[in-house]
């Protein structure tokens, strides 16, 4: 049990306040100042326990935490502790920031119906101490409090489970509006923090498809600090997504300097060397990322694509299967198996595939049109028709569909003229 349970309400709308209250929380009301950190250190100075644990409205701790925490707090010469947080996501494909997702095996009923979570630490767990308070207006902590008062941390023996980025979509695009608008604000305040650009980078590549923005973050993170790992690896993220591929690997090259040998860092060359044409530089790259631990779908995908292409026709095909058993609903996978097929000239099994795909994946009025593409190319015109009267019966006035149909009984009738 907590000795105390203190909650700084910030405006919320729903029964939050009136629950908590009958759990016997002390709840009180701020004023919210686009600060997170002013908004946790106005809930700090509530707070009349030795030990703090900062929990967010959409976390939970975890049960077994009580059975390991008073240990903890024993500790005498330690000021804080580093949780881990498991973050759920709705794909083993997910990454924050360079960190990949990994299969979920929690057993709390809250989180057992996620694929996966992807894990980061931060210092929840510390004491209350004047010099301890959070630092910055969005992505706050009190680790860098901690550190720069030269007091030790320590590993925490629990996690905390966080479930904001399976919120709905409404929900995750109000809080990634804010938090750019929050990590703007941060680096006019603080334009020297490398770190901060960093963050606000993150946010324009992951959350706003915007590469170019992102760029520009990255690259003012590592003029500020040029031993700065993510900010270089990012860097080469965003020069992939634009298309500058020498560029991409330029920058990972400076990551490597710096000391980064991330599975990211593999996978990012693997991707500019295959758009570049080496298909055998790309696949020891994506080999190297594979046997460092990277175990998910894309990278089969991207695998198996760079060995067929390298001539490794057996091992790229049976990589691709690989990928769409594991994600038998993912459509990437099967677009890849297609176009190794096609480009190995292996056009019934292209369609065998493409129409597999129809009936595993939410069907695109594109997918449909792809599918009797490859049947039109094997003049099995009796099928191709079936499919786009198919996709016609879902997507009746989708235009491409509707010109190759028109196309194709035009054929039909000259043949029969004929």
């Amino acid at each position: 049990m907590a000795d105390e349970i203190v909650i700084a309400d910030t405006g919320s709308s729903d029964r939050t306040c009136e629950i908590a209250a009958e759990h016997g929380a002390r709840i009180f009301s701020i004023a919210w100042e686009n600060d997170f950190a002013r908004a946790r250190n106005r809930a700090l100075e509530e707070v009349h326990t030795d030990w703090v644990l900062s929990l967010d409205a959409d976390e939970m701790l975890d049960p077994e935490s009580p059975r390991v925490m008073p240990e903890l707090l024993s500790r005498a010469t330690i000021a804080g502790y580093k949780v881990p947080i498991r973050n759920y996501v709705l794909s083993l494909n997910q990454r924050v920031w360079d960190r990949s997702a990994q299969p979920n095996t929690s057993r709390l009923p809250a989180a057992s119906g996620y694929p996966a979570y992807i894990e980061h630490e931060n210092v929840r767990l510390f004491r209350r101490r004047p010099e301890i308070y959070f630092e910055g207006r969005v992505h706050e902590t009190v680790g860098s409090r901690l550190l720069s008062a030269g007091l030790k941390l320590g590993a925490a023996g629990f996690v905390i489970h966080h479930f904001g980025f399976v919120a709905d979509p409404e929900t995750r695009s109000r809080k990634n509006h804010l938090y750019r608008e929050l990590g703007r604000e941060k680096t006019r305040e603080r334009p020297q923090d490398a770190q901060a650009h960093f963050e606000l980078g993150v946010e324009e590549l992951d959350n706003f498809k915007n590469p170019a923005a992102a760029l520009q973050c990255f690259e003012r993170a590592t003029r500020l600090n040029p031993h700065f790992q993510l900010g270089w690896v990012f860097s080469a993220v965003a020069l992939l997504q634009l298309g500058q591929y020498q560029e991409a690997l330029s920058k990972l090259r400076s990551a490597e300097a710096a000391g980064a040998k991330s599975l990211l860092v593999f996978e990012c060359q693997g991707d500019a060397y295959y758009n570049l044409g080496d298909f055998e530089s790309a696949r020891r790259c994506y080999r190297r990322a594979e046997q460092r631990g990277a175990d998910t779908a894309a990278l089969d995908t991207k695998l198996g694509l760079a060995e067929v292409r390298c001539g490794r026709a057996a091992e790229g095909i049976a990589h691709l299967r690989h990928a769409i058993e594991r994600e038998p609903q993912s459509v990437e996978p099967y677009d890849a198996l297609v176009s190794a097929y096609v480009w190995l000239g292996r056009l019934e099994e292209a369609a065998t595939t493409a129409e597999n795909k129809l009936e595993a994946v939410e069907p695109q009025p594109q997918f449909f049109l792809r599918a009797a593409s490859i049947r039109a190319h094997l003049q099995d015109f009796d099928r191709t028709i079936h499919l786009l009267q198919k996709g016609l019966g879902l997507f009746p006035h989708a235009p491409k569909l509707l010109e190759a149909r028109r196309e194709l009984e035009t054929r039909t009738e000259a043949t029969k003229a004929t």
